[in-house]
C-alpha cells in the first residue's frame, strides 16, 4: 500500500513540474535559440524533451525468445561463424565497435539505446546477406562490433539502458548515427541517399560537438586525383569522360552539398562520397572544392552522413551534464523510450 501511494504522489509531483515548465518549450521540442545568452557569450539552450506518448513498437515477429529477451543468429565476419548471442550481448558488442569504452557513461547509453533500436528496425525490415543471420558484423550491411573491446563500462550502459529503444509514434524509427556532425545535422532526403519524405522524428539542429574531437574530423581537407573523381561520378551514375570544372551544387538546411556540379552536370553528393571513400571524404558539409592540376580537392569539416546523432555531439552534452534521454531528445524530434523487457 505504501508502495502504491508512493508512485501516486511521484506521478503527481511530476505532473505539477511538467505543467509549470510546459510554457519553456517549443511544439516539436526543438531548443529554442533565442532564450539568452550564457556568461561566456555562448547560447543558452532549453533542452529538449522525450515524447511519454510515444507508444510501443512491436517487436520483429520471426524473432526468438529466452525468458522474454530476443535471441539473434550474428554472422561474424572476422571468425566466418554464425554466434549465437541474446540482443544485449550484441548492443554491446555493437557499442564497443561506435564508441570508445572510455567515453562519457550517457554518451555510451544513448549509443546503446540508438544501437539496441537500430538492430531491431534492421531485423523487422532486412534480411542479412549472410543467410540464416538476423544480422552480422559487417559495417558495410550494419553496425560496428568489437566484442574484444567491452569492458565494465560498456556493460554498465548496457545495464541502465536494458531493453530501451527509440519509439515514434509507436513505431520503431531509424536510428541513425554519425561520428561528428560539424555543428548541425542534417535531413536524410539532403545528406543520405534517402528517397521518401523525411520522417517525421528528422530535422537539422545545432550539435554541440566537443573539442576533443580530433582536428582532422573537426576541419580537413581530402586531395583526389581526377580520375578517382570521374570513377566516382561514374559509380553515381553520371557518366563523363573528361573531368573540366567540379562546383558545390544545391545545398540543404545545414549547409550540406545535396548535389556537386561536374562539368555542369549534377551528381548527388552522398553518392559521391560513398563512391569516391566515405573514410577520406569525411562529409558533405564543404566549404570548398577546388580542381588545380588534375586533382580536386574537398574542404570541409565533420564526419559521418550527418543525419541524427551525432557522437562527438553526445560526447560534448554528456560532458555538460546532460543525461542520455535529453542526448536522445535533442537529435531525434518528439520521441519517446520504450522498455520492451527488462
Amino acid at each position: 500500500m505504501k508502495k502504491r501511494m508512493g508512485k501516486w504522489l511521484a506521478l503527481a509531483v511530476a505532473l505539477l513540474l511538467a505543467a509549470g515548465l510546459a510554457g519553456c518549450f517549443g511544439k516539436s521540442g526543438d531548443y529554442d535559440a533565442d532564450e539568452g545568452d550564457a556568461p561566456d557569450g555562448r547560447v543558452t539552450l532549453e533542452p529538449a524533451r522525450l515524447n511519454d506518448q510515444a507508444g510501443q513498437p512491436a517487436l520483429p515477429q520471426s524473432l526468438t525468445f529466452v525468458d522474454g529477451i530476443p535471441q539473434l543468429t550474428v554472422y561474424n565476419i572476422a571468425t566466418k561463424s554464425y554466434d549465437e548471442m541474446d540482443i544485449e550481448d550484441y548492443v554491446a558488442g555493437v557499442l564497443a565497435g561506435e564508441m570508445r569504452n572510455d567515453w562519457p557513461m550517457e554518451a555510451l547509453k544513448a549509443q546503446a539505446v540508438l544501437a539496441r533500436t537500430f538492430v531491431l528496425k534492421f531485423i523487422d525490415e532486412k534480411e542479412s546477406k549472410y543467410r540464416g543471420a538476423n544480422i552480422s558484423t559487417d559495417i558495410a550491411e550494419a553496425q560496428a562490433y568489437d566484442a574484444l573491446k567491452i569492458n565494465d563500462r560498456i556493460r554498465k550502459a548496457i545495464d541502465e539502458t536494458r531493453g530501451q529503444i527509440i519509439s515514434s509514434d509507436g513505431k520503431l524509427p531509424y536510428a541513425w548515427f554519425h561520428a561528428h556532425a560539424g555543428g548541425t545535422t542534417e535531413l536524410p532526403s539532403a545528406a543520405l541517399e534517402y528517397k521518401q519524405a523525411d520522417p517525421a522524428y528528422t530535422q537539422v539542429t545545432e550539435s554541440p560537438d566537443s573539442d576533443k574531437a580530433p582536428t582532422d574530423v573537426k576541419n580537413w581537407t581530402a586531395t583526389f586525383t581526377a580520375d578517382e573523381v570521374l570513377k566516382a561520378v561514374k559509380a553515381s551514375g553520371v557518366p563523363i569522360d573528361k573531368l573540366t570544372s567540379i562546383n558545390i551544387g544545391v545545398k540543404g538546411e545545414s549547409g550540406r552539398a545535396k548535389t556537386l556540379l561536374i562539368n555542369g552536370r549534377e551528381v548527388s553528393a552522398p553518392a559521391l562520397r560513398i563512391n569516391l571513400d566515405s573514410a577520406k571524404l569525411k562529409s558533405t558539409l564543404l566549404s570548398d572544392v577546388k580542381l588545380e592540376n588534375g586533382k580536386v580537392t574537398f574542404s570541409g569539416k565533420g564526419y559521418g552522413h550527418g543525419v541524427g546523432m551525432s557522437q562527438w555531439g553526445a560526447y560534448g552534452m554528456a560532458d555538460e551534464g546532460k543525461d542520455y534521454k535529453e542526448i536522445i531528445a535533442h537529435y531525434f524530434k518528439d520521441v519517446g523510450i520504450a522498455t520492451l523487457w527488462e
